[in-house]
């Protein structure tokens, strides 16, 4: 049995939680899996699992999982290395993204980035939520916002800028805010990862304050948000990059510019040992160009704020 495979298989096998998942994320069958791992155990003459109700690993199981994907790793690295010297880029490429800005940017790019690349086999994850990259199953992840401190290496590709928006509907009926102490007053459209409970975070002169403002909706998705907006069901806080065409065909109105919180970066992140990585460069690169220092998106809005002064 090839040592590469059982490592690979055994990697799925603890990072997939059972044999089950495991079969199904390698596309083979559960006794295939089955054997390879006890083929492994068998010539490493130790048991790297404990078998029961919950899979777990031994000591030994969690050293041999921790070591396989350093080897793993710097061979993918060093064929990575070689194939760049020709300008040419292949393999398994694994990478989370954001949904909703991949429905509206992410998705065309990353289908321009596989062409440049015929070769790489682009393995992609849409969630507005982060994942964790230290466990392996993702080479790179492409984030949008404010980044918490880690061991994790984070590229900045673009400012992620956001806009408290309301349709002129909304605005002509319940009137429009000149502080964000009025916000109390007004139907809040609330971005559950980020503002659950209706308290909005706000510059004021330098400092971030708290402001209230009444649930009328709730979601995870920011296309909800989008549209609710543009129905004249309350106020929100949508990115640049959700907000524009809306903001552009006046369906959408920016308030309280002077107060627009800060949406953090676009940034690519993943983990140090993928930091010599050619395919993570050159998605970098691709991006950035691809995006700009000032997104598009942002600079249609400034001057449609512009000519609204």
């Amino acid at each position: 049995m090839n040592q590469i495979i059982e490592m690979q298989t055994y990697i799925a096998v603890i990072e997939a939680g059972s044999i089950t998942n495991a079969a199904k994320r390698l596309g083979i069958t559960k006794s295939v899996v089955s054997q390879r791992i006890q083929q492994l155990e068998q010539r490493l003459a130790t048991a790297l699992i404990h078998r029961g109700r919950t899979m777990q690993c031994t000591d030994a199981g969690q050293e041999f999982y921790q070591q396989s994907i350093k080897i793993l790793a710097e061979l993918s690295h060093l064929e990575e290395s070689i194939s760049a010297h020709h300008d040419h880029l292949r393999g398994n490429f694994r990478l989370s993204v954001p949904q909703g800005f991949s429905i509206r940017y992410l998705a065309a790019d990353l289908a321009e980035f596989m062409k440049m690349y015929p070769d790489l086999k682009l393995d992609i994850e849409s969630s507005d939520y982060f994942v964790n990259l230290n466990n392996g199953n993702y080479d790179v992840a492409i984030r949008m916002g404010e980044l918490p401190d880690s061991n994790l290496i984070s590229q900045t590709i673009a400012e992620n800028r956001h806009y408290i928006c309301a349709s002129p509907d909304y605005l002509q009926t319940h009137g429009t805010p000149t502080h964000p102490n009025e916000l109390f007053r007004h139907r809040g459209l609330l971005y559950l990862p980020r503002e659950p409970h209706g308290m909005w975070q706000l510059p004021v002169d330098g400092e971030r304050a708290f402001f209230r403002i009444s649930p009328y909706m709730r979601s995870d998705s920011g296309h909800q948000l989008l549209e609710a907006a543009k129905l004249g069901l309350g106020i929100a806080i949508l990115p640049g990059f959700l907000a524009a065409d809306a903001i552009c065909q006046q369906q959408l109105k920016v308030i309280l510019p002077a107060f627009s919180p800060s949406g953090g970066n676009i940034s690519v992140v993943y983990r140090v040992s993928n930091r010599a990585s050619p395919k993570i460069q050159a998605l970098v690169q691709f991006l950035s160009k691809k995006i700009g220092h000032t997104p598009s998106w942002d600079i249609a809005i400034q001057k449609n704020l512009q000519q609204s002064v």
